[in-house]
This record gives structure tokens, C-alpha cells and sequence, in this order.
């Protein structure tokens, strides 16, 4: 297996960009939740554009600041986990990673002494 091989079929939707948010990566559950927008053709285009107004700017934001933003969303009654976070490359700022993970609906909620 390759080193990140595990990471194509992985059930949640990965996106890796640059510094200046161009689409390096994204996984076959990325590509098919954007497949309307072309999917893997996508790779090399600029992730600004495919984010609206005032998401735009709060990614922007995020990017220029290196810090991380997690949250729910919700959409058509689908819920999901949101995990925006810069990524490093020796030591180096390198860009964002988005992880967006379907929730089921109903999710075992476990506090930890």
C-alpha cells in the first residue's frame, strides 16, 4: 500500500490546498459531493471560488491566521462535522485541510473521567 492510499476511499470528505487555497488533493468522497461543480477537475482550481460569500472571507481569514475552525452544519437533514485546519510540510505552513464528516442521526455522546 502507498503511503496515503488509504485516504482515496476514506468516508468523509478530504480537500488539501496551498497557501493561496488552490486544490492540491481531494478524495473520491470529496470529488462526488462536488462531482456537479466537476469533481476532480477541480484539482488545481482556487478554493475561494467555490466558497460564497461570507464563507469566502472567513476561510480567507483562517487561512492568513493558520488557525483551525470545527463545526456542525446541517442540510437537508443531513448533519455534519466540519474540520477546517492548516496542514505543515516540514515545519512550514503549507496550507488548509478541510474534513467534512456525515453524522448519523443519532450519535452516542461519551464523557471521559
Amino acid at each position: 500500500m502507498r503511503e496515503h492510499e488509504w485516504v482515496e476511499e476514506f468516508p468523509a470528505s478530504i480537500t488539501v490546498s496551498d497557501p493561496a487555497g488552490v486544490i492540491l488533493e481531494m478524495n473520491a468522497c470529496c470529488a462526488k459531493a462536488f462531482e456537479k461543480d466537476g469533481g476532480k477537475k477541480l484539482l488545481g482550481t482556487n478554493m475561494f471560488d467555490c466558497h460564497p460569500e461570507p464563507a469566502k472571507s472567513r476561510l480567507r481569514y483562517l487561512m492568513e491566521t493558520q488557525r483551525t475552525n470545527i463545526y456542525t452544519t446541517e442540510k437537508n437533514g443531513v448533519k455534519r462535522l466540519v474540520c477546517q485546519a492548516p496542514w505543515q510540510k516540514d515545519g512550514q505552513y503549507a496550507g488548509f485541510v478541510e474534513i467534512v464528516i456525515t453524522l448519523p442521526e443519532k450519535m452516542p455522546h461519551f464523557v471521559r473521567k
